[in-house]
């Protein structure tokens, strides 16, 4: 099938599938005669499999190796339960950074007049000038530490 049919089998769109075949996440597919790219059932299914492991977050090199396992009949599961384990913590970490981004803004907004008055903590604390008290224990004092942290 062509890479239009293939998309649509797979949900994943023609530009993906040619990022992810010309970074060998994705096997080369097949050329036909006239140089179209020929995918076949097994290609969907990576595709699919790629897709889904997109959407619950992994990473490329994650879904390269989680693919390689998934590829071999003898794997030892202790291998994809380590790099999901290995996941899951960071995903973990990513929540607790996005809590405190969540805790500081709601901070900042809650000091935000809202009005016609041009002061405004929140445009602030993002210049680095602090005018009102620290947010909550467990946030962060000032929101781009937070931010740089997360990203």
């Amino acid at each position: 099938m062509n890479i239009g049919a293939a998309s649509k089998a797979s949900g994943v769109s023609a530009k993906m599938i040619r990022y992810y075949e010309g970074i060998g996440l994705l096997a080369k597919a097949a050329r036909r005669e006239n140089s179209y790219r020929d995918f076949d059932e097994r290609d969907v299914h990576d595709l699919r499999f790629i897709k889904r492991a997109r959407t619950l977050g992994f990473s490329v090199e994650e879904i390269s190796r989680l693919l390689g396992l998934w590829r071999d009949a003898g794997r030892p599961s202790r291998e994809v339960k380590q790099i999901t384990a290995s996941h899951i913590a960071g995903l973990e970490v990513r929540i607790a950074e996005m809590q405190g981004m969540v805790a500081a803004l709601k901070h900042l907004a809650a000091h935000c007049h809202g009005d016609d008055r041009p002061e405004c903590p929140i445009l602030e604390d993002l210049g680095g000038l602090e005018s009102i008290p620290a947010p909550p224990q467990g946030s962060r004092k000032r929101l781009g530490s937070s931010r740089e942290t997360a990203l």
